[in-house]
Parts: C-alpha cells; sequence; structure tokens
C-alpha cells in the first residue's frame, strides 16, 4: 500500500466503557472511545449507503445518549422514539439491504480494501475479524501499544478511496466522513463482535460471500 492509508454498534450486550479508563475525542460529530492497545469493532460505509436525513439523526441519536448518560437524566419520549427508530440494529437492516451503489460488489475494489487492511497488520494492529459487504465495512482488531484509532481509520479510508475512484473512473466522495467504533471491553464482548463481523453476509442473504475472514 503505497503511502500507507462511538458511536454505539450493533454488539448486543456491550458494555460502555467507564470515564477515566478511555480517552473521548469528538471527531467530527461524533464521540470516539480510545484506549492504549485496545481491541475495536469498527465499521466504515460507503457514502451512499445511508440518506443525509439518517445520517443526521444517528448523530442526534448518539449526542442524547451521550448528554443523558453524562447528565443522569431520562429521556423524553421524543428521544426515547429517536433513541428506538435509529438504533444500530435498525440502521444495520437498512445498510444490509443493499443501498446505494455498492461498489464493494466489484472484487477490484473488495480485494483493495482486503489489501489495505493487511498492509500493517503485526506491526500497527493485529486483525481478529473482517467483512467487506457491499457498501460498508466491518474489522475487529487490536490496535498495537504507541498506536492510535484514527490515524489508522484514515489512511485506511484515504488509501481506499483514492484507488478505487482512480480504479473505476469516477470523482467525488468515496466513504462516510464518519466511522463507527465500539471499544471492546471483554472476552464475551470480543466473541459477540466476531460472531456478528462473520455472519453479517450470511445474514444480509450473501451466499458463499468471499470476503470475510477471522483469525
Amino acid at each position: 500500500m503505497p503511502s500507507k492509508s462511538t458511536g454505539q454498534h450493533a454488539v448486543d450486550g456491550a458494555t460502555p466503557p467507564r470515564f477515566g479508563e478511555v480517552k473521548i475525542r469528538n471527531r467530527g460529530r461524533l464521540p470516539h472511545w480510545e484506549k492504549e492497545a485496545g481491541v475495536y469493532f469498527v465499521t466504515f460505509r460507503l457514502a451512499d449507503s445511508l440518506p443525509r436525513d439518517v445520517l443526521e439523526k444517528i448523530v442526534e441519536r448518539q449526542r442524547v445518549l451521550l448528554s443523558a448518560r453524562r447528565m443522569a437524566l431520562n429521556l423524553s419520549p421524543e428521544q426515547e422514539t429517536l433513541v428506538a427508530e435509529y438504533s444500530p440494529k435498525k440502521v444495520e437492516e437498512y445498510v444490509d439491504a443493499g443501498k446505494g451503489a455498492c461498489h464493494l460488489r466489484d472484487p477490484r475494489i473488495a480485494g483493495l480494501v482486503v489489501e489495505t487492511l493487511r498492509f500493517w497488520e503485526g506491526k500497527k494492529y493485529r486483525l481478529l475479524a473482517w467483512c467487506v459487504m457491499p457498501n460498508h465495512v466491518h474489522v475487529v482488531f487490536r490496535i498495537a501499544p504507541g498506536c492510535r484509532l484514527a490515524p489508522i481509520l484514515q489512511r485506511w479510508k484515504t488509501y481506499t478511496a483514492k484507488t478505487a475512484n482512480r480504479v473505476l473512473r469516477r470523482t467525488g466522495v468515496f466513504w462516510q466522513r464518519e466511522y463507527y467504533d465500539r471499544l471492546i471491553r471483554d472476552g464475551e464482548e470480543l466473541v459477540r463482535a466476531v460472531r456478528y463481523v462473520v455472519g453479517n453476509p450470511e445474514k444480509a442473504g450473501l451466499k458463499e460471500w468471499p470476503w470475510v475472514w477471522r483469525a
């Protein structure tokens, strides 16, 4: 790979990290939990996989939940509706339906993403599981000491976006600006995350999908 390029997520029962154990970084519009040598479940999606209004509701939902948690407040009926309608599970169901151009169905682009994920394997992180779906990517990995989540994701997305646009002879935004991450806290949560990733193609109705792997 040349020039090397939380929201909540659908891992049922995941335990939110406690303050003091992690750093909370507000990059873009969503907060992200980060920890030295942490294990993460990350998803990044193609730019057209979700409509703008849905993206805005997802961001609003996360802000509502974060504010309520910090201030120990109860949600209003309107907020409860927002939280339910734009839950990670429902958003994933929408994305799994195959919205948008689904450029990752192209073996050239899916292979590019896989090659990029593997580029820093054993150097900046250890891959535990990944799945390249038609319009999004899931990765479970452990970051090496001294490395950070944000630069890794930025380089993955920057390199694959530029190269994919060249291969497809297109221009414009390739990935959504935000990615969604979950800091995994224990072995049970890790098992759930890996199971979710490797089971995503079958759940979405993709038979004999080749772009999935686990350690």
